[in-house]
């Protein structure tokens, strides 16, 4: 198994942000979004962007903001295209991979460490976290408004104690 290499990147080192904390806008290019429309398995990705702020905490840095993006996907009933709004907050710590927690148990006994990302040289990469928050957003089974699937197979008859005995006169 390949380790997995996120369409958009984006990282920001903990000694680029000031005790005062740190705005950051990303915007997608067409290149991004046509690899993160790829990977998430969807038609298209016309719009993508992610609002970040960042704090440093302790040895790491916290990470909270939102992805934004416009998602055309397929109809499962009508199989037409449709556009959906992904609006996904975001809220995790990046700490050095010694710091992670190192079981269940352990993420369970500290809940700061639940939403845990380890640090990638020394900073975190705000482009895979606001790419993963938003595969895991898309809705699967997307469905055109009003869509309902409607079964187009022929209505069973109800069966009587005389259907067999049709089948016998033949």
């Amino acid at each position: 198994m390949t380790d997995y290499d996120p369409p958009w990147h984006a990282i920001i080192r903990a000694d680029e942000i000031p005790e005062t904390g740190r705005r950051v806008e990303l915007v997608a290019d067409d290149t991004v979004r046509a690899k993160a429309a790829e990977a998430a398995g969807v038609v298209s990705i016309p719009r993508l962007r992610a609002e970040f702020d960042l704090t440093r905490k302790g040895d790491g840095i916290r990470v909270s903001g939102r992805v934004l993006a416009t998602i055309e996907q397929t109809c499962v009933v009508t199989l037409e295209p449709i556009m959906n709004e992904v609006e996904e907050a975001i809220d995790i710590t990046a700490v050095p991979a010694d710091q992670l927690p190192i079981t269940a148990q352990d993420a369970a006994a500290d809940i700061d460490s639940q939403d845990c990302e380890p640090m990638i040289d020394g900073g975190v990469d705000l482009g895979a976290v606001a790419t993963e928050f938003l595969i895991l957003e898309i809705d699967p089974y997307p469905r055109k408004g009003g869509a309902v699937f409607a079964d187009q197979s022929e209505p069973a008859r109800p069966s009587s104690p005389f259907d067999v005995l049709a089948k016998l006169k033949r």
